[in-house]
């Protein structure tokens, strides 16, 4: 297996593997603004609860998502789960400064498309702040057909943010 190869990720792997939790945290936590800081118990749990959890390299990339059926609190997820009965939400992906460019958040969300429409999901749905704003997200979104279908102030005023839904049915 090389290093560009998407990998799943587990609890287990987070246990076995610390370096490996090590590393996936500090790629978490270097993009805290944009994605929110997790300790590592935190990151443990949302891996053994998430619908989806993909690795590229050891420090390259991450995807973690979630389908309506999450055991999860934060107030993104619980605002489609208030609207839709049924989604897959990404909660977070991070591409490496260094490896930028290489195409890796595109390839984790084809696979996560690939994934949810096997499973029987027709949307896939998102956020992304617009304060503080995050153009290259919003542009890269955009590019992959996701559009608005609200928005929202959490966590008493500090962020504002864009809710996002791409169909998977077309």
């Amino acid at each position: 297996m090389n290093d560009s190869e998407l990998r799943s990720v587990g609890p287990a792997d987070i246990l076995r593997d610390s370096a490996l939790g090590s590393a996936l945290l500090a790629l978490n936590n270097a993009h805290a603004q944009e994605l929110s800081w997790l300790e590592p118990e935190r990151l443990e749990y949302l891996i053994g609860e998430a619908f989806l959890a993909r690795r590229i390299g050891n420090f390259d990339a991450f995807l973690l998502a979630f389908d309506q059926d999450a055991r999860y609190d934060s107030p993104n997820f619980l605002w489609f789960r208030a609207r839709y009965p049924r989604f897959v939400y990404v909660d977070r992906i991070v591409v490496a400064a260094s490896a930028r460019g290489r195409g890796y958040a595109r390839r984790l969300y084809d696979d996560l498309f690939e994934h949810a429409v096997r499973s029987g999901h027709d949307r896939v749905v998102c956020e992304v702040n617009q304060h503080p704003p995050n153009p290259a997200s919003d542009a890269f979104h955009a590019a992959l057909s996701f559009a608005e279908v609200g928005t929202a102030t959490i966590y008493d005023g500090s962020r504002t943010v864009q809710y996002l839904s791409r169909d998977l049915t077309r």
